[in-house]
């Protein structure tokens, strides 16, 4: 009973093509249910999803994106939602205030969002769904925010497409298992297994591409961490509420 289920989570695959099939709304919904069913810590359940139909509001969520087509074309857009709002509304109800800006209370909503929004993709992918996740929405947070209207003490944490794949790319390799399984304390990176995962990031990126892109994990990494990332969400965060104290 156990093996279909870790051959569909090895399977995984961004989607960046859809047909133009509908998911039904009863599968919708049954998604959203078994997100609903993610482990939260302390039952503060804080997410919020937020399905996009309004073709103008996609083509602005795409171009925030950075002009990823997809977000446009995909079947469904989900924007999944760190939300404190609503628990804030409990304490208003009980009479207390609640105690804003808390670092932690950040963390366990964040936490629960991609909890959520991971057992959303299992559901998606395990009836023949493809999906594809969209953290630049986080190009231009408070656009997105000012779209979908989203009150202080909630921000959009990532987009969500969803739909019937019009394409089968191969799964991307991951890092060793040995890199990521450390027995008893923290293990320092072994040099000769990450020359082995480049070069099999190399021969997967030239397979894909037909041998137009020469590239390797730890340069994307250097890419990445070698200079600043949306510097902004510190600010845009504290104006929301977040104010990490």
């Amino acid at each position: 009973m156990t093996q279909p289920v870790l051959e569909l989570l090895r399977s995984h695959r961004s989607i960046r093509k859809f047909t133009e099939q509908p998911v039904e709304e009863s599968l919708l919904r049954d998604l959203i249910t078994a997100g609903q069913s993610a482990a939260t810590s302390s039952n503060l359940q804080g997410v919020s999803v937020i399905r996009v139909r309004n073709p103008e509001t996609r083509r602005a969520m795409a171009e925030l994106a950075g002009g990823q087509a997809y977000v446009e074309e995909a079947a469904e857009f989900l924007v999944f939602c760190a939300d404190l709002n609503r628990s804030g509304w409990c304490c208003e109800q009980s009479g207390k205030t609640m105690a804003d800006g808390m670092t932690e209370h950040f963390i366990i909503a964040t936490v629960d969002v991609a909890l959520f929004a991971q057992n959303v993709v299992v559901a998606a992918e395990s009836e023949g769904l493809g999906i594809c996740y969209i953290g630049a929405l986080r190009n231009d947070p408070q656009q997105v925010s000012d779209l979908l209207a989203l009150p202080d003490n909630v921000y959009p944490v990532f987009g969500l497409c969803l739909g019937y794949p019009d394409q089968d790319p191969e799964c991307k390799p991951r890092l060793p298992l040995d890199a990521i399984l450390m027995e008893e304390h923290y293990q320092p990176v072994n040099a000769e297994r990450m020359a082995e995962y480049d070069e099999t990031m190399r021969t997967y990126y030239q397979r894909r591409t037909g041998g137009k892109l020469d590239r390797v994990w730890s340069q994307e990494m250097s890419a990445l961490l070698g200079k600043e990332s949306r510097p902004h969400m510190r600010e845009f965060l504290e104006k929301k509420g977040f104010k990490m104290r």
